[in-house]
């Protein structure tokens, strides 16, 4: 096969290696291993559905098995340390190192913002100063208590709404950022009471913030499109496009085809090209590996929609169905469930992937430990979807 084409199988196995699945570690997933995994991924994608478990706990269970959820609650929402949060993809801890990076985006916003007389950072100058001051003050406040706050001390007319919308724009412009979260809710804090003040004092220009950028995003998924490459971290195609000419040019990405992608795609020079690849994993709505819909769709064939938001009679699939991976496919889904009451993982439905052989054994060994690493006893299926009969046999 010519240098510069990868057949469909080895651009799977390309792209799950680059992410870090099928490694075959079983090496304990303590602190060193948590940090190395989300430093390749770049972020940890957050959201607020916990009817499984919330999701930037899943990465990394998909990756490294069984580990200590308390352990990566220390790392990465107990306080400053290592990790922040900023609108990376969506909104994501990325470590601390990375903040500077997005100082474009931050000045995008502020931009538009103040361009637009009806938004709220342009209708609220003194509600802004009152909150900056109120956090230079008192130091890294929750949104709640600067509700109480806001109620206390001026009276009921900001209001809650107000409230918060200013502290998430005073976050985007990074006027604010993160310090942790108390019971999943964000901590709001000034830059200087969180940042390292050499990252505050390094000045990375727009352009050059594309290049790293890009190049981790690259590194990250192995093979990609330039829109691939550009939504990791939601980048524009006009600041890409430059950027992506310099890495080729400095051999940190070559061109190559993939026969039925329809178009170009770029290899990282780094990039593993595994012959084979094995691998057993439930991956979250917001994996990086699915993430990018039109990706799963043409790398694996993998049509996904979450269904969170679609009223129950429309659902297909289920309310929180996760894609299982086994080796370089995704065979199948599972709408899961933790019942910490019952102490019971519930599949609530169940279904194979098109014609593709799904192991059964593999995925009910899989829903075991997944069960286990929640603390729960033991695993139900529901009778719905065209493998729930076959998976319910191996928990009967």
């Amino acid at each position: 096969m010519p240098p510069d084409q990868l057949s469909p199988a080895l651009a799977r196995r390309v792209a799950l290696a680059a992410q870090g699945l099928g490694s075959g570690s079983t090496a304990p997933a303590g602190t060193r291993r948590l940090n190395a995994t989300i430093d390749r991924l770049g972020l940890l994608q957050i959201d607020s559905v916990n009817v499984f478990e919330r999701s930037h706990y899943l990465p990394l269970f998909a990756r490294l098995g069984a580990y200590d959820r308390a352990n990566l609650d220390r790392l990465t929402l107990d306080g400053p340390g290592r990790y922040v949060e900023y609108w990376a993809h969506e909104a994501a801890l990325v470590p601390v190192a990375t903040w500077p990076l997005f100082r474009w985006r931050m000045a995008d916003y502020r931009r538009r913002w103040l361009a637009d007389d009806d938004s709220w950072l342009s209708a609220n100058p003194r509600l802004a100063r009152w909150l900056l001051d109120l956090v230079r003050e008192g130091g890294p406040v929750p949104a709640s208590l600067v509700e109480h706050e806001s109620n206390v001390r001026t009276g009921p007319w900001w209001g809650w709404g107000s409230v918060k919308q200013g502290l998430e724009s005073l976050f985007r412009v990074g006027e604010l950022v993160s310090a942790g979260r108390r019971r999943f809710e964000r901590v709001y804090a000034l830059p200087e009471q969180v940042i390292p003040q050499e990252l505050l004092d390094t000045d990375i220009s727009r352009h050059e913030a594309h290049r790293r950028l890009l190049a981790h995003a690259a590194s990250a998924q192995g093979v990609g499109t330039t829109a691939d490459l550009a939504d990791y971290f939601r980048l524009k195609t006009a600041d890409v496009v430059p950027a992506l000419r310099e890495l080729h040019d400095e051999g940190v990405l070559s061109a190559v085809e993939v026969p039925g992608w329809g178009r170009p795609a770029w290899l990282h020079r780094d990039a593993r090209l595994p012959r084979r690849l094995e691998a057993d994993a439930l991956l979250s709505p917001f994996d990086p590996v699915v993430w990018t819909r039109p990706r799963a769709e043409r790398v694996f064939g993998f049509h996904y929609r979450i269904e969170i938001y679609t009223p129950l009679e429309k659902r297909v699939h289920g309310y929180y169905v996760l894609p299982v991976l086994q080796d370089d496919r995704l065979v199948a889904r599972v709408d899961l469930k933790s019942d910490r009451q019952a102490g019971v993982l519930r599949v609530q439905a169940a279904w194979r992937e098109r014609d593709l052989d799904v192991d059964c054994d593999r995925l009910a060994s899989l829903l075991r430990r997944a069960a286990h690493w929640q603390g729960l006893e033991s695993v139900e299926v529901m009778p719905r979807g065209d493998l729930a009969a076959e998976l319910d046999r191996r928990f009967g």
